[in-house]
């Protein structure tokens, strides 16, 4: 597709029973650097695992999660590492600076349909994002990498998993995601896709394959981007 076949501005909203959204650079921007208190929670966990700098311990980060998906899942293969130490240890950062999303919460509150969080991180994590925002009560599902028995995104496992517990019919659903290599797996099973556009290399792999059907500068712009009938 061109970049401009790929607007969400020609999005078919009305087609939508089921909206599947990321958590992480996707609820809230890339460009908020909110992801970032994880990535550094991240990368001390990896330093005092490893018992070496900080600097040392930002490649081993790297490395283990652009084999493995995220750094969690390189751990476990590669050390034997036991998860929940882990999760809790990276998502304990302090949100209580976020503010009550007025104009995401109208947003979600006109779209038809259900609407669900797919993450790769928890569901504590997610409802302390979704909660402090004020938006927690659209979300039907909260589907974390503990109900996809730690396998992340964009595993076929995870995606397996997270239609089984919600039920969705992946030809009436979207997934909106900022890790472009996140929607293959929707696409092959059906899915509208859209992503949102990132600076990040790493969010950017699979940006220009056919599996991206929209693409959008954030969630609100796509939304705000949409035709939905009052």
């Amino acid at each position: 597709m061109s970049p401009e076949t790929k607007s969400p501005s020609g999005f078919p909203a009305h087609q939508i029973k089921d909206w599947v959204f990321d958590l992480d650079n996707t609820i809230y921007p890339a460009k908020s650097n909110l992801f970032v208190r994880v990535a550094v929670r991240i990368t001390e966990f990896v330093a005092q695992h490893f018992a070496v700098p900080h600097d040392e311990a930002k490649l081993i980060q790297k490395d283990l999660f652009q084999r493995y998906g995220t750094t969690m899942r390189g751990l476990m293969v590669e050390q034997d590492l036991a998860p929940e130490d882990y999760l809790h240890f990276v998502h304990d950062i302090d949100v209580s600076d976020l503010p009550f999303e007025a104009e995401l919460d109208a947003m979600l509150t006109a779209l038809p349909g259900r609407k669900h969080i797919f993450t790769n991180g928890t569901v504590p994590h997610a409802e302390n994002i979704l909660n402090a925002y004020g938006i927690r009560h659209h979300f039907e599902h909260i589907f974390d990498i503990v109900g996809a028995d730690f396998v992340p995104k964009p595993e076929q496992q995870a995606f397996d998993k997270f239609i089984q517990a919600t039920a969705i019919d992946p030809g009436g659903a979207v997934m909106i995601e900022d890790m472009a290599r996140n929607l293959e797996p929707a696409h092959h099973l059906g899915m509208r896709t859209v992503w949102l556009a990132s600076d990040y290399e790493w969010a950017q792999r699979g940006a220009d394959e056919d599996y991206v059907h929209f693409v959008a500068e954030d969630l609100k712009s796509f939304l705000s981007a949409l035709a939905i009938p009052a």
